[in-house]
């Protein structure tokens, strides 16, 4: 089983995340420092992708086989620069959040785009809140 380094802005569903796929109840939780999540998930705050904390998230990386980099379909703001992922010497998948909230697949576009730049290797939309795309992203973990 993979292990995963999340990163992405504030609000960008991390957390939340990591409460669906662990089947747990969903509540707001704002992440203080990285923590370790049922032995596979690694959740980072906000802060060190919105304060360009590359050192820091290059550390934490150590201890994860994958990178997920989130970004959710709602907010079009950038916070991953193009070639982010040449920093990770491991996979780097990229994860669109909140996709039962986009209705205009232009923005659904533009975000996939967005995280292809930044070096994703694959890309999975998900809704946390009602489950889509979860079943691909647990066969991803499990291989």
């Amino acid at each position: 089983m993979k292990t995963l380094l999340l990163i992405g802005k504030t609000g960008s569903g991390k957390t939340t995340f990591c409460q669906a796929m662990t089947e747990k109840k969903i509540y707001y939780k704002k992440t203080q420092a990285p923590e370790f999540l049922d032995g596979v998930f690694l959740d980072t705050p906000g802060e060190y992708i919105e304060n360009r904390l590359y050192s820091a998230i290059s550390v934490l990386s150590a201890d994860c086989d994958a990178i997920a980099i989130f970004q959710e379909c709602t907010n079009l703001s950038v916070v991953f620069p193009p070639s982010f992922a040449g920093m990770f010497a491991k996979p780097v998948i990229g994860i669109i959040t909140k996709v039962d909230l986009c209705k205009e697949s232009r923005k659904l576009q533009f975000v996939e785009d967005m995280l292809i730049m930044a070096g994703a290797e694959r890309i999975f939309k998900v809704s946390s809140v009602d489950k889509t795309g979860f079943e691909e992203i647990k066969k991803y973990i499990e291989d």
